[in-house]
């Protein structure tokens, strides 16, 4: 078994812009198991996800609760791990430095912080308090090996202001940021902007909008991740089968199972 500062160095070397790291986001230990199966380098928990298994929304779990499922990922498999920790579960820099601290003692390689306020009224941190929080993080990330990534949640939050979400990927970046962060960015005009203007890592986030991995890689990206998708995809079937036994009272959905089945039967034994 691999330590946890093994880990974070392969982590931090998975992330090579122009071949992305393809970073999926399991929910529970089954689907870890099952994804590290099917080949992939690293995996990162997600929280609307993991929240969605507690019958919660996004942001409706706590701290503990988050480190310990991010533990039981990290037992999953032998595969580098990084959490989603929302906003690092604290306001102040010293309280995200400890919630960093707590993070690496489960065995996690890394773990991304979010400048969301989690207050409807005024969303984003101001950029000089989300900077000394960024900072906190780095410095206890980077008293062991931890890799930080730094999100700038403009674009999920009601406020697409390229100019300013560059700005704050910058001054992430400059307080000590691995990797960087913008979910909700689509554009490759855009992407491609946010590499040239930053010398870290960039992360994109799977969506719709979003070009295809080839188009990412050639724009530079060097990790895609996808969230909640996953979770939510797997709540998709379980509806559309159960519709379809309460509504129809047939079983068509039991040809879909056959892959499910077969794939707990290789990643379970």
């Amino acid at each position: 078994m691999s330590t946890q500062a093994d880990k974070a160095r392969t982590f931090r070397a998975l992330h090579r812009p122009g071949s992305p790291l393809l970073l999926p986001n399991p929910w529970d230990r089954g689907s870890a198991r099952v994804l590290a199966q099917l080949g992939f380098s690293a995996l990162a928990t997600t929280s609307s996800g993991f929240a969605a298994t507690m019958g919660r929304e996004d942001g409706g779990v706590t701290m503990d609760e988050a480190l310990i499922h991010a533990a039981e990922i990290v037992d999953a498999t032998d595969l580098p791990v990084s959490a989603d920790l929302e906003d690092g579960f604290a306001d102040d820099p010293a309280g995200v430095a400890q919630t960093i601290t707590l993070a690496i003692a489960t065995g996690l390689a890394g773990c991304s912080v979010e400048d969301y306020t989690r207050r409807d009224d005024d969303p984003i941190h101001d950029i000089k308090l989300a900077s000394e929080r960024v900072a906190a993080a780095a410095a206890a990330a980077h008293a062991g090996d931890f890799v930080l990534t730094a999100r700038a949640e403009n674009y999920l939050h009601g406020r697409p202001d390229l100019a300013d979400t560059i700005a704050r990927l910058q001054a992430y970046q400059e307080a000590g940021a691995d990797v960087l962060y913008a979910p909700g960015l689509t554009s490759i005009e855009d992407i491609r902007l946010v590499i040239r203007e930053t010398d870290r890592p960039l992360n994109v986030l799977a969506m719709p909008e979003v070009p295809p991995v080839a188009e990412l890689a050639e724009a530079g990206v060097s990790r895609v991740s996808v969230g909640g998708a996953f979770a939510y995809a797997a709540l998709g079937a379980l509806v559309s089968a159960a519709t379809e036994l309460r509504d129809d009272g047939t079983y068509g959905f039991r040809a879909g199972t056959a892959i499910g089945r077969d794939a707990a039967k290789r990643s379970f034994t």
